[in-house]
């Protein structure tokens, strides 16, 4: 690829002046108007917004170098695709010295890795470097850690390739930007900006914790938790606040000259209390104020040097930090964490840092990604807004009912916000931008923005939540305050006060709520529960809707529930039993995320409202939750289903998918189903991702009535599915399946020395054994028609067992075992009457026809391995399991023994499966590598003609063929 004219002429022009432009005199905003914006136009960007998008996607966002204390304001450019942020470039003036001089690299990397963003720009245009900023930066680094391309003016024109297919627009959206960031990782490790974030802040709660608990010894572990935390969380908000230029910079700063740190701390937050009207800063009565005020941290005392270490620790050049661009999103991942931790008082008063319980009993805590939330957002919040005023989307009510550190509701909140912006700037701007009560206001450039006013009014009406985790509601609240303030200044919040005598900031206690969403008041009422202590009532912690929310239950419910649900959250056994009788939905076992949804769709929506939720997908592929697949069919219009098919939550071996909903619009529907296994699919639209989109009717669910819904089958296969369930009868109507020996089981009564019942021993010749002991299998003895015992077992086995299975069968001349562990079918004939394990099928036949190894042979079919996926929807996972259920549908092509063609093909099977058994015994004794390739190819030959008789058996035409073909590929 060679470089534009355009790019030629600017080199040109460089090289012609250069003295000049390396002058003192030719100043920044100089260069990037003549140098920078060219070239990066010339790179497919629209420097100057010529396309009309609105604020929230333009491609480009331009900052001014405005000097605050010893840090800009921002970087001077951040470019997008989307509105989401790719790279930021930081220009300046040619007489800086790129390659050599230290600051202005430490000074883009810490914006670029505070933002997690891979890779920068630092550029005079003279010079330009691009930068790894996923390594954390350091004061003491060398203009050339973590550079990763170093390229002067002269070479742009030879090596504009090597930029284009890195930075321009068009790479971005081809990937080619994230494949290079991630072929040019720093070789040393790297601490990205959320783990070093949360090191710190939990180093913080463990040095406050144990000095409160030392100065303050009567504090209860509650109280201990909620000082640490609100303290934490109010010098965060006020430090953020300073690098978005809303508080005076370095105020904070300033606390660590001279003694009682925490006192002059205190007035701080007293005078943010004037500001801001928040509940993160409520001291004092109010009327009309939900909460009460905080009456414990200001009597609270706290040394000034563990106060001290933390502020140091926020300031440059000891923070890498730079809070102006550290996303919500990564605030909230940072908290999410933070949250996963409690403090323990110990019998003596020391505090010990833990995690909680159910947090350990989950492996971790799990962050939603932010993709997950704006593609839920869109799809509920976004639907809703469709076609809608202002006046309209005033009454909208938007719920997350286990809201975590909030993500999904700054999600909404954006939403919202982005919407009413656009809404009010394409109907004539200006008018609401003046009268008594304006809801926009122009900024320096000519960009229209909400008032402070307007965002809180939105906020105020419009979001909701609940949690039953105290710390979580109140990051809640903090990470919305924050999104409140986006774009504010200092001056601009002053005026407000001055002039409209109203504070920044609303109090969230009406909106954001601490309880048990799935618990109501009338927990109480079971006898049992009279006799709870003071700790188990506030661990219950029971919400009342219909009092909490009275006019939005009263009007009959939220517009829109949305979020991402506990998965199997540990359940007391007191609330196990109130659960099973609120919750009749929940006839298998109680999960949380079902519970969730069950609350969700019976009681927290109003018709016509939209529930958008991440979660789990065995409610599709369970056999036994078949009440909750019938309840949403039937109660709600699906509209889709994004199931992942890579992990969303590293360490859940689960799979997820995205659910959206609509309670009650029950016209004919149709849901999309997409099944995608590339992150790029929620990325850019513009990527041409191989994303599988089936469409599933309303009818064709209802008419499942509740069984196990695939929602992978294609029409095509759906048509193919019915045909040979119609040749077929069901598999159960010829053969007993039951299950083998469960290991380790003792009977009543069991004398003590044969308690050990399952005593399996490899095979001793000089080892006599007693005639209770039998030969017996495990799954990884079998193979598809074939049985090879890695060592010959036994195992003790008699009727005193607990449960010695007869109807297995043991004893049959011939029988069928089949895997349960797998995600396809796996059967071997035994003619020795051996034993199993329970973690086989054994198949007995009950009568003459058809005869084993015809069955055998279907069994092990291509197609029935194919027909056995659109039974089972798990195939592919990690935990799949080959059910009884599934085993028993199995269509068995019903041959009459008495029609010609019909014997003739049953005997050709019946052939084929018996030379397929022999040649398996013959590669297991096979010496030579020759011997045993010629009967594998055998074998392989074999195997193929089985299948080609099956698909004659079921009479399926060559596209039909290729259909089962291809999915076993």
């Amino acid at each position: 690829m060679s470089a534009p004219r355009e790019i030629s002429d600017l080199v040109d022009r460089f090289a012609e002046h250069a003295e000049a432009y390396r002058s003192g005199a030719y100043n920044e905003t100089q260069l990037r108007r003549e140098f920078v914006d060219p070239m990066f136009r010339a790179l497919g960007w629209d420097m100057d917004n010529v396309s009309g998008y609105a604020e929230a996607y333009k491609d480009v966002i331009h900052e001014d170098a405005i000097k605050i204390g010893g840090a800009t304001k921002a970087p001077d450019y951040c470019f997008r695709i989307g509105g989401t942020r790719k790279f930021f470039l930081e220009a300046k003036k040619p007489s800086v010295d790129i390659k050599g001089d230290a600051h202005p690299a430490f000074q883009l990397r810490r914006y670029a890795w505070s933002a997690k963003l891979p890779l920068s720009i630092l550029t005079d245009f003279e010079e330009l470097a691009v930068y790894d900023c996923r390594v954390e930066p350091a004061l003491s680094d060398k203009a050339g850690v973590a550079r990763v391309l170093y390229l002067g003016f002269k070479e742009y024109a030879s090596r504009w390739e090597d930029i284009a297919k890195v930075f321009s627009r068009e790479a971005i959206l081809k990937g080619s930007f994230d494949k290079f960031a991630e072929s040019n990782k720093a070789k040393r490790g790297t601490v990205e900006v959320d783990d070093a974030f949360l090191y710190e802040i939990e180093k913080w709660r463990a040095d406050l914790a144990r000095n409160l608990a030392s100065r303050n010894p009567e504090l209860s572990q509650r109280d201990l938790n909620f000082s640490v935390q609100r303290t934490i969380d109010r010098i965060v908000f006020l430090r953020i606040c300073e690098d978005r230029r809303i508080e005076v910079y370095g105020r904070l700063q300033a606390l660590q000259n001279g003694p009682h740190t925490y006192d002059r701390m205190r007035q701080l937050f007293r005078e943010a209390d004037e500001r801001y009207n928040s509940g993160l800063f409520h001291f004092q009565k109010e009327k009309n104020r939900v909460e009460p005020p905080d009456d414990l941290t200001p009597g609270l005392e706290i040394d000034d040097d563990t106060l001290k270490k933390i502020i140091k620790r926020l300031y440059y050049p000891h923070s890498p930090y730079e809070f102006s661009v550290l996303p919500a999103d990564i605030l909230g991942q940072v908290y999410e964490q933070f949250l996963g931790k409690v403090i323990r008082l110990t019998e003596n008063h020391q505090a010990k840092v833990e995690d909680k319980p159910e947090v350990k009993k989950a492996g971790g805590v799990y962050y939603t990604p932010t993709y997950i939330v704006e593609y839920i957002v869109k799809n509920t919040v976004g639907k809703l807004l469709e076609n809608k005023t202002p006046k309209q989307a005033a009454k909208l009510r938007i719920l997350d009912p286990a809201c975590g550190s909030g993500s999904f509701l700054i999600g909404a909140y954006q939403c919202l916000l982005d919407w009413h912006r656009d809404w009010f700037v394409n109907h004539d701007p200006k008018k609401w931008a003046t009268g008594r009560a304006p809801v926009l206001y122009q900024a320096t450039g000519g960009e229209w923005k909400l008032t402070t006013t307007e965002r809180k009014r939105i906020l105020l009406q419009n979001i909701f939540g609940v949690d039953i985790d105290a710390q979580a509601v109140e990051t809640t609240k903090l990470s919305l305050l924050l999104k409140v303030l986006e774009g504010e200044s200092e001056q601009s919040l002053a005026t407000q006060l001055r002039f409209f005598h109203e504070r920044a900031l609303p109090d969230l206690g009406s909106n954001i709520k601490c309880g048990n969403s799935l618990i109501a008041p009338d927990f109480y009422e079971q006898q049992e529960m009279l006799f709870l202590d003071e700790e188990e009532r506030y661990r219950v912690n029971v919400f009342d809707w219909p009092a909490e929310f009275h006019e939005i239950m009263e009007a009959g419910g939220f517009d829109a529930v949305i979020g991402n649900p506990p998965y199997g959250a540990y359940l007391y056994k007191e609330d196990k039993e109130y659960l099973k009788t609120k919750y009749p939905l929940q006839t298998y076992q109680l999960d949380s995320y079902l519970l969730f949804l069950e609350k969700a769709v019976r009681d927290l929506l109003r018709n016509g409202g939209f529930y958008g939720m991440i979660i789990p997908n065995p409610w599709l592929t369970n056999l036994l939750q078949t009440s909750v697949r019938s309840f949403v069919v039937q109660k709600s219009r699906i509209h889709s289903i994004v199931h992942f098919k890579f992990p969303v939550f590293p360490k859940v071996v689960v799979d997820t998918e995205i659910l959206i909903l609509e309670k009650a619009h029950l016209d004919r529907w149709e849901v999309d189903v997409s099944v995608v296994d590339k992150l790029e699919f929620f990325l850019s639209p513009a990527l041409k991702v191989n994303i599988l989109h089936v469409k599933h009717s309303q009818q064709e669910w209802r008419e499942l009535d509740g069984d196990v819904i695939n929602i992978f089958l294609t029409q095509a296969e759906k048509k193919l599915a019915a045909k040979c369930k119609e040749l077929g009868v069901r598999l159960d109507s010829f053969y007993e399946i039951n299950v083998g020996v469960k290991p380790y089981q003792v009977g009543k009564g069991t004398p003590p020395q044969t308690r050990k019942i399952v005593d399996e021993r490899p095979f001793d010749s000089e080892r006599k054994l007693s005639s209770s002991y039998r030969p017996y299998l495990r799954g990884v003895d079998i193979g598809r028609f074939n049985i090879a015992p890695l060592q010959t077992r036994f195992l003790r086995y008699g009727p005193w067992l607990a449960e010695p299975r007869p109807a297995a069968k043991f004893d049959a001349p011939e029988k069928i075992f089949m895997r349960q562990t797998g995600d396809r079918l796996v059967a071997a004939l035994d003619r020795e009457q051996r034993l199993c394990l329970n973690n086989m099928h054994v198949l007995v036949p009950t009568g003459e026809k058809p005869s084993t190894s015809f069955l055998l042979g279907l069994i092990n079919s291509t197609l029935l391995n194919w027909y056995y996926r659109t039974l089972n929807p798990e195939v592919g996972e990690a935990l799949a399991e080959v059910k009884r259920a599934n085993v028993a549908k199995l269509p068995i092509r019903n041959v009459d023994l008495n029609d010609r063609a019909d014997k003739a093909r049953h005997d050709q099977m019946v052939e084929l499966v018996e030379r397929m058994l022999a040649l398996h015994k013959q590669v297991a004794t096979a010496k030579t590598e020759h011997a045993k390739t010629n009967i594998q190819r055998q074998i392989d030959a074999t195997d193929a003609q089985i299948d080609r008789l099956v698909y004659e058996l079921y009479g399926l035409s060559a596209d039909e063929i290729k259909i089962v073909e291809e999915a076993g590929k």
